[in-house]
């Protein structure tokens, strides 16, 4: 039995049950496929058996690529390397259907340099299906107004429409994870606002979420230097705190920023 290595954050799903509503979340015969983090190839063998088109996998660990490359030879192709290092832009001219069990260290580091990296014109995936640490997927589906609501929330859901499949139980890895998992499914939105970069997103929810227990006073200041017209025209009230404000609120103070410094 392969030893998982811990500095990886390797949890290999071995759960059938779990594994077949991966496979059948949607349909993938003759699509092109992605699929982070492979491990051993459980889920790699079934989503193979829907006769995908093309099948890429992203495996760092050069044990496990091997591995892969045996069990496998030439049916995938693989890409030994680190996700964070990859540019998933240029993995497909055609776009992907991207599985992914996530090293739960780096999940949301994955998830958010994908959405800072979207190509307007061009998006490189049709839909992801990842799976989570629960703690971060209930991050991800929150909504304001919660204690759950946070950066991550506001950047997932300015260019996704999620949907949450189901929880997972640590058994149905090994090594067992001390937490729960959950399994969500993305697609990018038909209808999204408008930035002119989405790294004026990610500053935006980062000044205002850095300290999330106190009122937006401080925040809204540093970033606008008391801009009160701005308030006025937004209709904010410096009084609440960063969880209180919607999605829409953020991105348009995100326009207005990026308008403030043309």
């Amino acid at each position: 039995m392969i030893k998982a290595k811990k500095s990886l954050g390797q949890n290999f799903l071995h759960d059938q049950n779990i594994i077949n509503k991966i496979i059948t979340i949607k349909e993938i015969e003759k699509k092109n496929i992605l699929e982070i983090g492979p491990g051993t190839g459980n889920l790699t063998a079934k989503i193979l058996k829907k006769k995908p088109k093309k099948f890429l996998v992203i495996e760092k660990d050069n044990e496990l690529a091997n591995i892969l490359r045996k069990k496998f030879n030439n049916k995938i192709q693989i890409i030994n390397g680190d996700i964070l290092k990859i540019e998933e832009n240029s993995l497909s001219d055609e776009t992907l259907t991207v599985y992914g069990n996530l090293p739960y260290n780096i999940s949301t580091e994955i998830l958010s340099k994908w959405i800072l990296n979207i190509n307007s014109k061009k998006i490189w995936f049709n839909c992801l299906i990842l799976m989570f640490q629960k703690e971060v997927a209930d991050r991800i589906i929150s909504n304001f107004n919660t204690n759950n609501y946070g950066r991550l929330t506001v950047l997932a859901n300015w260019r996704l429409n999620i949907k949450k499949i189901c929880d997972i139980k640590p058994t149905s890895f090994y090594p067992k994870p001390k937490v729960e998992s959950s399994l969500l499914f993305f697609e990018p939105k038909e209808n999204f606002f408008y930035l002119k970069n989405p790294k004026n997103l990610e500053k935006i929810t980062r000044v205002f979420f850095m300290h999330r227990r106190k009122m937006i006073k401080k925040p809204f200041n540093e970033l606008f230097n008391n801009n009160f017209e701005l308030l006025s025209k937004l209709g904010i009230n410096l009084n609440l705190r960063p969880q209180n404000l919607d999605f829409e609120t953020y991105y348009q103070l995100t326009k207005e920023y990026e308008n403030l410094r043309g």
